[in-house]
């Protein structure tokens, strides 16, 4: 699409991104379809068969170094997502194609089953999911994050869950089940307890009220349950960081973090396009200080620095989340210690039976 056709073009709708900003790896460009371009995009799924489904980092800010990712590409189609150049690996682009062009892995609890088979294998805390949400949309018929769950249920291995999705809350039989031997936490991600904001920044994610519910339900079935307010803005939802912690606290969330927005890569141009079009007079002096807090840049090279930022506002940040877990309780909880007691290998079966969609 041309500079002239991209500026007559309206934005589609529902996403985050409003167009394909080139990507870094290859000249290749998707061709929409008639009648989907530009301002209808409609998601489309490929299979992915992947070899193997358990990915291992060494990064010191993550607190996982094993994670499961059912899913490559997220239709919830926030407007930040750090995860969005992880798309130009397959060809793709971090804007539209990330949010509309989505690979599943209906392998993955077969492949998982494998992995935990292994006589090598040492059990370790996994986190679904470390990239994209384990619970967008279309897991609701995939239900691939279910199968992945039925086999960790079956060996008690422990997992953290991460998503901005109430359908968690479909899969409580076996999140109790391994909450019971100390083995499941689930994080809530809430960006904004406005509900027009969340609605245009995470454009297919749960409203915040329904998250605030599925930590309710999680909470009254035992499975301990926290709150990830992510990523803070400046200048756009860093004010609600005390109202997301009250509010996550009186729903039942025994444990907290933060982050602050970084912008790799070609996320800067969807985000900026998305202050363009929602919050244009502020564009400027949210990307500014955002520049503040990262070093001079859009994303901070180092650990440790960029998911907590830098310099005055992040030290504010960091002083509002350690009052707010103060004055909200969560600071005199225990967060929870997942335990690898229990675990143990899984059964031999057959040939795991390939998921339709």
């Amino acid at each position: 699409m041309n500079e002239a056709a991209h500026a007559q073009a309206p934005r589609p709708r529902g996403r985050g991104a409003g167009d394909n900003p080139d990507q870094r790896f290859t000249q290749l460009h998707v061709s929409y379809e008639e009648g989907e371009a530009p301002s209808k995009v409609t998601t489309k799924f490929f299979v992915d068969h992947s070899q193997s489904i358990i990915t291992t980092n060494n990064s010191p800010d993550l607190g996982f170094g094993g994670s499961i990712n059912p899913y490559r590409g997220c239709e919830h189609g926030c407007a930040y997502c750090y995860a969005r150049p992880t798309h130009e690996y397959l060809g793709f682009s971090a804007g539209l194609d990330f949010e509309s062009r989505i690979m599943v892995k209906p392998d993955a609890p077969g492949l998982l089953r494998a992995a935990l088979m292994r006589p090598k294998y040492e059990p370790d805390r996994l986190a679904m999911s470390g990239v994209t949400d384990c619970y967008q949309p279309v897991e609701r018929s995939m239900k691939i994050t279910r199968g992945c769950l039925e086999v960790l249920a079956e060996c008690h291995h422990p997992v953290v869950l991460i998503t901005k999705n109430h359908l968690v809350t479909r899969d409580i039989d076996l999140l109790a089940k391994l909450a019971a031997d100390h083995a499941a936490a689930v994080y809530l991600s809430i960006t904004s307890l406005d509900p027009k904001l969340a609605h245009v920044l995470e454009p297919r994610a749960s409203s915040p009220a329904m998250r605030l519910q599925a930590m309710r339900t999680l909470h009254e079935a035992g499975v301990p349950v926290g709150v990830s307010a992510a990523p803070m803005i400046p200048g756009l939802n860093d004010h609600e960081l005390p109202a997301i912690i009250e509010a996550a606290a009186e729903a039942g969330a025994s444990f907290a973090s933060y982050t602050v927005v970084r912008l790799p890569f070609a996320v800067k141009d969807v985000f900026a396009d998305w202050l363009n079009e929602h919050v244009p007079g502020q564009r400027e002096k949210v990307l500014g200080r955002i520049e503040e807090s990262q070093g001079r840049t859009l994303s901070h090279p180092e650990f440790g620095k960029r998911l907590k930022g830098v310099g005055v506002w992040a030290d504010q940040i960091a002083q509002v989340f350690q009052v707010s877990l103060r004055r909200s309780g969560i600071a005199q909880k225990r967060p929870p210690v997942l335990s690898v007691a229990a675990f143990r290998k899984p059964v031999v079966r057959g040939p795991q039976m390939e998921l339709q969609f």
